[in-house]
């Protein structure tokens, strides 16, 4: 049974997480209408996508292909909370981002785990979206906010500390208050 879900310039593309700062669910979340798809990924996955998008969109403005210059904002147009019903629709792997030049904008696939590799032309998941370049801004812009929001990394070993802190490995299992109030 194919699922694929299609949308061509959706009225939202974003990202956004549930859950508390250590123990947080990521989404990619579109919405046109009444329908909407909801793939869980990987905080990682979201950076990297961020990344790639933001490094694709500088690309496209180095050959004149990005369009008008007037909207530059490092924050994102849509802040709201994610949409609700949040049932997942599958889980992400192999993501793609193609530029479309007959309409001057972006195609982003997510395909779910494993169904890239597959030896089928049509995988049973994916979520297909043709976006436009300012929508490619604010998902980025969005996607940094929250990466950024995530919680702290420990300066020791990169890890990162919870709401009741962490035992750092480089610490020998000395737990030092994340602030010191002493003063």
């Amino acid at each position: 049974m194919e699922s694929a879900h299609r949308y061509a310039f959706p009225d939202r593309f974003i990202a956004g997480a549930v859950g508390e700062p250590d123990r947080r669910t990521f989404f990619v979340q579109t919405r046109q209408g009444s329908r909407m798809t909801n793939v869980v990924c990987e905080l990682q996955q979201i950076r990297v996508l961020a990344e790639h998008l933001e490094h694709v969109l500088a690309e496209l403005e180095r050959a004149g292909l990005a369009g008008d210059k007037e909207r530059r904002s490092s924050r994102p147009h849509d802040s709201e909370p994610l949409d609700v019903p949040l049932d997942e629709d599958f889980r992400a792997g192999t993501m793609i981002i193609t530029w479309l030049p007959d309409s001057a904008s972006l195609r982003i696939e997510l395909f779910a785990q494993g169904a890239y590799r597959r030896a089928d032309r049509h995988p049973d998941e994916v979520l297909q979206v043709v976006i436009t370049l300012d929508q490619a801004r604010d998902f980025v812009a969005r996607a940094v906010q929250m990466v950024g929001s995530n919680a702290p990394s420990c300066p020791f070993c990169g890890q990162p500390i919870g709401p009741d802190g962490h035992i750092c490995p480089r610490a020998n299992g000395y737990r030092k208050p994340l602030l010191d109030l002493t003063d």
